[in-house]
């Protein structure tokens, strides 16, 4: 039995013990039942070598193995606070190519050459020239194409893409081109290709297409390719095939299909998944990003609106920060700007939160204070936040308003939220949100404005930060935790006594991280369990989002993360599905509810919350059982009317805590719905061990 108890050691705290990253986070030790629902884990894989443990162990840890009857007790007609309807949303940063090679749909890399080495991404062959006066200000590079002096030399380019270039059998690409004949000629040609380079067939080409060049001047061009078989990892070639010279500038391809087929789109898929969650709030562009790495690279949102030809190159503050999983191509191409941005939250339906600096580049990366902007050079800055608010909510006739409807929405975006700074800490901090305050407050006192309390859940900086928000008037704050299982559990109750007259909190980023950081079922469990904590605590909690938002499989930096993909498809994680089960069934008001006259907040492994759909007349109940047994519970519904009442349970559950939704094996932990009905005004239902259960009743 020693040797079994050590090997159970091994596991438990191998495997999960929380890590310390950045944030500094993590602690030493499990709670008991984290670790019986591990030992649980392991057992399902090693019954037979350890049949008995499990009575063994729980004897030792006074775990009852025999059915007992749980009873919640909700009030229904008992309302509670109100469940804002932005409470459960999104949180955009563009990590792990979640942009450029990820949301925005473009296929080509560095498509107007304008990466500090300019031909990154491309390849070319015979007469190739980079040129640096084309026709777009913040865009000055292009290449010439010019005749190799030979009949059997070839002039052109390939594009690698972003890790390959996926293209689907049948699906319509547009491939456009800013070109000019810059020695008067009438017409050159361009074959444009979408080739497997590695084809051991008698052609490379899927699909291939003609381009007639027939300006001096700078023209946008295109053409549309269907490929007649798909392929993850393709390559865009361009071939010169006239014996003239054509300068090409902005070279782009994108899939005709993009979400709600906006031409400079965003990958349907993902959107879509996106949207699936039915998000209240939208936050973006980050994150660290906001802050860079210096001031020149933090996100400038003036930078990202306007034609998208002349969007300028950023460096991105990640491409630095991770050595051990480095890029050294991950840049932003501006493409997905604040305009997309902002049109993507409202084809969801979701309010746009965006985030600003506040003068202060990354805390983490830069210690000497001339890296930051002092307090009395703030102007330029928090007029960049007024002038946002105009860009989103003014007049056509105003200057911002302008370039909103300029770019193809006359109509405000009805924005009513505004974060200023990411994860700044100390005094640098509140002294320049001050001023910020102040100037939004009077310009625009519709707004509600966002603070930060650090990068840390607690500690030292959380402690200064939190009086600050409140001297300040901030309307929320932006609260962060990268945690460990142990921590989510703990934390169920978190929000139970926090300042009911005080800003109200945004849990602004937010995953569990056990040591492995996988998305496991273990991960999503956790997390609903917490997040019945949000929801009944709605008086002081009015938004979460969960961070980060995608990862590509073959471009990843950080994890876990909500969803992850390929070039071609999607995987959406056990984590996205506690998420979407959130978003759909918010209700509009919390219920008491309680068992042994407390909330539900882990007690025989239990958390629970109740709402009320006023718009639908449903009651909606969230059960989590973290426990290794099922178990048995009494709904006491008081208030609603004695007999039947039918609607339908979602459940989420595996019996391994390390299951994962994979490329291959998409759907390994999914919700299963079913109809059911529920007697009022008590009934008696089983839970199942390791589950997230959502009851949807009419009434």
């Amino acid at each position: 039995m020693e040797n079994c108890a050590n090997e159970w050691n091994l596991i438990l705290f191998d495997r999960y013990t929380p890590v310390n990253d950045k944030i500094g986070y993590g602690e030493n030790r499990e709670s008991d039942y984290l670790c019986i629902l591990t030992i649980y884990n392991f057992l399902l894989r090693t019954m037979r070598r350890y049949a008995n443990l499990l009575a063994v162990l729980a004897l030792s840890t006074n775990l009852a193995l025999h059915a007992q009857t749980n009873e919640l007790v909700i009030q229904t007609k008992k309302l509670g606070a109100e469940i804002q309807p932005t409470m459960y949303g999104l949180f955009f940063e563009d990590i792990n190519y979640a942009a450029d090679g990820g949301l925005y749909a473009e296929l080509v890399k560095n498509r107007s050459f304008e990466f500090p080495q300019h031909l990154m991404g491309w390849k070319t062959y015979g007469k190739v020239s980079l040129m640096n006066d084309g026709p777009f200000e913040r865009n000055p590079h292009y290449v010439r194409l010019s005749n190799p002096g030979h009949a059997h030399k070839h002039t052109g380019l390939d594009n690698e893409g972003f890790f390959g270039i996926g293209v689907k059998k049948g699906e319509e690409y547009r491939f456009s081109v800013w070109a000019r004949l810059p020695q008067g000629s009438t017409k050159e040609t361009l074959r444009i290709e979408l080739v497997d380079t590695q084809s051991m067939g008698e052609r490379q080409a899927l699909v291939a297409g003609n381009l007639t060049i027939d300006s001096k001047d700078w023209k946008k061009y295109q053409i549309i390719l269907k490929p007649g078989s798909t392929h993850p990892k393709s390559v865009l070639r361009i071939f010169l095939t006239s014996k003239g010279t054509v300068d090409l500038e902005h070279v782009s391809l994108f899939p005709v299909d993009t979400w709600k087929g906006h031409e400079n789109g965003l990958r349907k898929d993902l959107a879509q998944a996106l949207a699936d969650i039915h998000p209240g709030v939208f936050r973006f562009p980050g994150g660290c990003i906001v802050e860079g790495t210096d001031l020149e690279t933090r996100y400038d949102w003036k930078k990202s609106v306007g034609p998208v030809e002349n969007r300028p190159l950023n460096e991105n503050r990640w491409q630095y920060t991770f050595t051990h999983r480095f890029f050294p191509d991950y840049y932003q191409s501006y493409g997905l700007g604040f305009y997309e941005y902002f049109l993507l939250s409202e084809e969801m339906g979701a309010a746009p939160l965006p985030i600003l600096n506040c003068g202060l580049s990354c805390q983490y990366q830069n210690n000497d204070p001339k890296a930051h902007v002092a307090v009395c050079d703030l102007d330029n800055y928090i007029q960049d936040a007024l002038d946002l608010i105009e860009f989103a909510n003014g007049d056509v006739n105003t200057k911002w308003g302008k370039v909103r409807a300029d770019m193809g929405h006359p109509a405000p975006f009805n924005l009513k939220f505004i974060g200023i700074g990411n994860e700044q800490w100390g005094k640098e901090y509140p002294e320049r949100l001050e001023p910020f305050i102040k100037a939004i407050r009077k310009a625009h006192p519709e707004i509600k404005i966002v603070g930060s309390s650090g990068p840390n859940s607690e500690g030292k900086e959380f402690d200064y930060l939190w009086p600050e928000m409140k001297r300040l008037k901030a309307d929320l704050v932006d609260e962060h935790f990268y945690r460990s299982p142990e921590w989510f559990l703990n934390s169920a109750k978190r929000y139970d006594s926090y300042d009911r007259q005080g800003p109200k909190v945004f849990a602004g980023e937010y995953a569990c991280h056990p040591t492995n950081r996988e998305n496991s079922f273990l991960t999503a469990l956790c997390e609903a369990a917490f997040m019945t904590g949000l929801e009944r605590n709605a008086d002081v909690v009015e938004l979460c989002t969960y961070a980060p938002l995608f990862a590509h499989v073959d471009a990843w930096q950080w994890r876990p993360d909500l969803i992850w993909f390929d070039n071609l498809n999607i995987v959406k994680t056990p984590n996205y599905y506690v998420q979407q089960l959130y978003g759909h069934n918010a209700g509009t008001n919390v219920l008491p509810q309680t068992m042994n006259k407390e909330a539900v907040t882990g007690q025989s492994e239990l958390f629970a919350t109740a709402a009320l759909d006023k718009g639908t007349n449903e009651l909606i109940i969230k059960i989590v059982n973290t426990g290794i047994q099922s178990k048995k519970i009494q709904l006491n519904l008081n208030g609603i009317s004695s007999g039947k009442h039918k609607g339908k349970l979602m459940v989420l559950h595996a019996s391994d805590l390390e299951a994962k939704n994979t490329l291959g094996k998409p759907e390994t932990v999914i919700p299963i719905e079913s109809a059911v009905e529920l007697e009022a005004p008590a009934t008696e239902v089983s839970v199942q061990p390791l589950s997230f259960l959502v009851y949807r009743i009419s009434l």
